[in-house]
């Protein structure tokens, strides 16, 4: 089998690998109630995971490196930055009635992460994809009530169990490049909330951010064939 003495396939991995030290690091700021560079880092990772999988495909890395599992570690950088870390977040910002409620993100998506139908053979996640550190982010921002936060986390596990079809922005065979542009601003979006010293910014810019998931919601809905038999 091939095997490559190019260092790009490597340079790969070590970015998917990175994914992990900023989990870590998110972990780190909560600990120290620093929500502001805990949402930083964790859109840092999102960021990362949005990079990686292109980045392989670019270089046929499955070719070039046969006998290590980029896929293997892409699930377990995931598992941690999509489930662990943003249960954790949810629990530290206080964002739920109760903390064992945080136990139903890590438990739905290890049950998710596993179902081998995860990602179907059509380029869709099979299931809410454990977005948790995207709806951790929001319901810290906006203090949503727990009560509230508890039921959207509620229903949302119980969304990763339904053979509902939702995007994967990166393997769209249609608006493709438009939900990834999208995808660019609402990042950019989201920091300069974080980031900014005017309230009144931040908040604009945060309120303009919710489009891009009422977007991806929709495109789901439409491109899933959510309501077609």
């Amino acid at each position: 089998m091939p095997h490559s003495t190019s260092p790009f396939p490597w340079l790969v991995h070590l970015l998917t690998s990175s994914g992990a030290l900023l989990g870590f690091f998110t972990l780190l700021a909560l600990e120290e109630r620093n929500f502001h560079f805990a949402a930083l880092l964790s859109l840092g990772a999102l960021s990362v995971d949005s990079l990686d999988g292109t980045a392989a495909r670019w270089v046929d890395i499955r070719k070039r490196l046969p006998d290590f599992n980029g896929r293997r570690l892409d699930d377990i950088v995931d598992y941690l930055n999509y489930a662990i870390v943003p249960a954790y977040f949810m629990l530290a910002a206080e964002s739920l009635a109760h903390p064992a409620w945080a136990c139903l993100p890590i438990l739905s998506s290890a049950f998710g992460f596993c179902h081998l139908e995860a990602k179907t053979r059509d380029d869709f996640f099979r299931g809410f994809p454990s977005y948790w550190n995207i709806l951790a982010i929001y319901l810290w921002w906006y203090e949503v009530e727990p009560w509230l936060s508890t039921l959207i986390v509620v229903t949302l596990s119980v969304s990763v169990f339904c053979p509902l079809k939702f995007i994967y922005p990166s393997k769209l065979k249609r608006l493709r490049k438009t939900t990834c542009i999208l995808g660019a601003f609402w990042v950019i979006s989201v920091v300069g909330a974080i980031l900014s010293t005017d309230v009144r910014l931040a908040s604009n810019l945060m309120i303009l951010s919710l489009a891009y998931p009422l977007y991806y919601f929709s495109l789901s809905v439409w491109l899933g064939g959510w309501f077609r038999k």
